[in-house]
């Protein structure tokens, strides 16, 4: 996910690059005036309090305006980011807007800066008044207006700075270039940000396949913590002799149905994985997370690392189709343990749907979630998803 800020006195084009940033980066464009009167429009309960607050004169407060930006995030998790233009206006808003995008699993990448002269931007201004007959448009307003500005933002650009993501770019040059400035910038922020992918489908609906052709084909490391755990075990680490000993003594016997290795083991793989991307361009990960709680840690896990989930799939398969796959699995050298009889596969499914379908539910509210048609032919499936993951890095540049 892409979040901007874009700041920059009266006159310095914040509406003009605001539309560039816009179309050219699928963001979606947030502002507390819009917001706010769209909520009003809309006639809710937050919309009428708002009402009234105006009504009487009085400022709509940081607590009713975060609420409508949180709800504006939320309900909108099919964008790639967010521009959020005159926000956050004061230093407190600055730590209310990260708290937020914390709590949102996010961050903001960058705050852009159109620097713009005090001579300058009266003149563009006075000729804007001149052509739009805007009455706040004369030499009193506009230095008001302009002294009121630098006095409440130099706070907020300080506490940006501080955070190493305050980029300021002059506002004087012509559109084009100004533009030119701000798609480099953006592009330095992308390429810091690594591509994660989940796939999610119920067993057999080709997730190991899908996920490891996948990765080769967009440079993404393949993130399978069966595959993981195998090889600790196979190298005799620490927590493969561990993970032995467990299964020897009976302590993981029913692993075969998707009862879960402990998270302590688990966990520490993860994160070894995700600090070494040795020069991938992200991560897919296929059975990861697989309950609620691990969802929570590989958002956090992320979120260490300076990064959040990009791309959600889920597989569709009919559930017929799915068990018939597997009992033809079971009858070749990829045979899983489950894959042995009926029953076994039949618990497998409902073991999927009580622990990992929840967590799935969840990142449809969090991030969204892409459906994929899991019938077909392998070729015809991995050509669906890799669409869309070339849609969205397209979106992306």
């Amino acid at each position: 996910m892409l979040n901007v800020a874009l700041f920059g006195p009266p006159g310095a084009g914040k509406g003009t690059q605001s539309e560039f940033l816009v179309k050219k980066y699928n963001l979606f464009y947030i502002s507390t005036g819009d917001l706010l009167r769209k909520e009003i429009a809309s006639g809710s309960a937050i919309g009428e309090e708002v009402k009234n607050i105006i009504a009487s004169g009085g400022l709509v407060s940081d607590e009713i305006i975060v609420q409508i930006i949180e709800k504006t995030i939320t309900d909108n998790p099919g964008s790639n980011g967010f521009l959020f233009d005159g926000f956050p206006r004061t230093y407190v808003q600055a730590y209310i807007l990260e708290g937020l995008m914390l709590k949102l699993n996010t961050s903001l990448n960058c705050l852009i800066n159109l620097e713009l002269s005090e001579e300058i931007a009266i003149q563009r201004l006075l000729n804007r008044g001149k052509s739009s007959s805007r009455s706040d448009d004369n030499e009193t307003v506009i230095k008001n207006r302009l002294k009121e500005y630098k006095e409440k933002t130099l706070p907020v650009l300080n506490f940006y700075k501080e955070r190493g993501i305050l980029y300021n770019i002059d506002g004087s040059k012509p559109i084009e270039e100004v533009q030119k400035d701000i798609a480099k910038i953006i592009q330095q922020e992308l390429s810091k940000t690594l591509i994660n992918i989940i796939l999610f489908g119920y067993p057999g609906s080709g997730r190991s396949t899908l996920g490891r052709a996948l990765s080769e084909k967009f440079d993404l490391e393949y993130v399978s913590t069966g595959d993981i755990l195998d090889n600790e075990i196979k190298n005799k680490t620490e927590i493969g002799i561990r993970i032995v000993d467990m299964l020897e003594k009976g302590l993981l016997k029913d692993s075969k149905f998707g009862q879960l290795v402990p998270d302590e083991f688990v966990v520490p793989l993860i994160e070894k994985k995700l600090a070494n991307p040795d020069g991938k361009k992200g991560f897919i990960f296929k059975g990861y997370p697989r309950t609620m709680v691990q969802s929570y840690i590989l958002d956090g896990l992320l979120l260490k690392h300076s990064s959040t989930i990009t791309k959600v799939f889920d597989i569709k398969v009919p559930t017929l189709e799915l068990i018939n796959r597997l009992i033809e699995r079971g009858k070749t050298d990829k045979s899983r343990a489950y894959d042995l009889n009926y029953e076994s596969i039949i618990k497998r499914l409902e073991i999927h749907e009580k622990y990992t379908v929840p967590v799935y539910n969840r990142y449809i509210k969090i991030h969204g979630c892409t459906e994929i048609d899991g019938t077909g032919t392998f070729d015809e499936v991995f050509n669906r998803i890799a669409r869309e993951i070339e849609e969205l890095l397209s979106s992306a540049r």
